[in-house]
């Protein structure tokens, strides 16, 4: 199985150049059965990362460009009627696929943007009164423009708090966008990946994420890491139990990827930034950004032994 990730990783690094520590992030995220916002300008290989995810795993993909316009039917599905039978018939809407690309999260309405809270907590949504469960597995990868960007609607902490990891890719290298511009059109590329991997597979692998053993020590470094954010005074606010899950899962997840059956802190400290970046906040800016400043005094302050 192991061997099977290595060459999903691979294939992914073939299309999305100079980017292996993100797509590394982002099969964590997938394993550790969680959901991935990038938050990064247009045009730095988002749907590109998204759409390769969806073939080398073998998932069905459906990409919802999130628009201020956008009602939570056109993502959830509507009931239509039918003059031949007399009735309605529900037509289901593009969240009811295996990997979800939420294009520009933050254009769209708190409204339309509560419209994935159900489904990325609970696997179902619920349309006119009926619960209809959702694919297995089930991803969503969102993304959003940087908050100074115009047009913009801020997502709230709980539904910020329904990612597991945010992850940004920022620019290439200037070797791998050399590479890029010398090759072939990334989207060129992505027709020719194959599945590595099929659904019971990647189910086997998912299931065998929290059988990854931690130590009593690592888990207490996972506790010092939050008690820090619930005790220091330059947290707005402390992580919340959630984010202690999450963050060891992620690290469970990371540590399965580097062919161990343990995990270790450095596997902790890999996931940190990604997992509780985007769920701090600097007391003296609430409404900021400080959470990569407040994850690195973690890194820095708190003792892994």
């Amino acid at each position: 199985m192991r061997q099977k990730m290595d060459a999903c990783l691979d294939a992914i690094n073939q299309v999305l150049l100079g980017k292996d520590q993100q797509v590394r992030l982002a099969l964590t995220c997938l394993l550790a059965r969680g959901h991935l916002l990038i938050e990064d300008l247009p045009g730095m290989g988002k749907t590109t990362l998204s759409q390769a995810l969806a073939r080398v795993l073998g998932l069905s993909f459906q990409r919802i460009q999130f628009t201020s316009d956008l009602l939570p039917g056109d993502i959830l599905g509507t009931s239509v009627f039918d003059k031949d039978s007399g009735q309605f018939v529900f037509h289901p809407g593009p969240i009811f696929a295996e990997l979800v690309l939420a294009d520009e999260i933050n254009r769209a309405t708190p409204k339309s943007q509560s419209a994935l809270l159900e489904a990325m907590e609970e696997g179902q949504v619920t349309i006119e009164g009926a619960t209809r469960p959702l694919p297995e597995p089930f991803f969503v990868i969102a993304t959003q423009n940087p908050v100074s960007s115009g047009g913009t609607f801020a997502l709230p902490e709980s539904q910020l708090d329904r990612f597991l990891m945010r992850l940004s890719l920022g620019y290439p290298a200037r070797a791998a966008e050399k590479s890029l511009l010398l090759g072939e059109a990334r989207r060129d590329l992505l027709p020719r990946l194959e599945p590595v991997l099929n659904h019971a597979e990647l189910a086997a692998i998912q299931a065998l994420i929290p059988q990854v053993r931690t130590s009593d020590a690592l888990v207490d470094y996972v506790l010092r890491l939050v008690e820090a954010t619930r005790s220091e005074p330059q947290f707005a606010w402390g992580l919340s139990p959630r984010a202690s899950l999450a963050l060891l899962a992620a690290a469970r997840a990371w540590a399965f990827l580097a062919n161990r059956d343990y995990v270790i802190p450095e596997d902790v400290q890999a996931v940190l930034p990604a997992v509780v970046g985007h769920r701090l906040r600097e007391r003296a800016d609430p409404a900021g950004h400080g959470g990569g400043t407040l994850v690195q005094w973690l890194l820095r302050e708190v003792s892994a032994v």
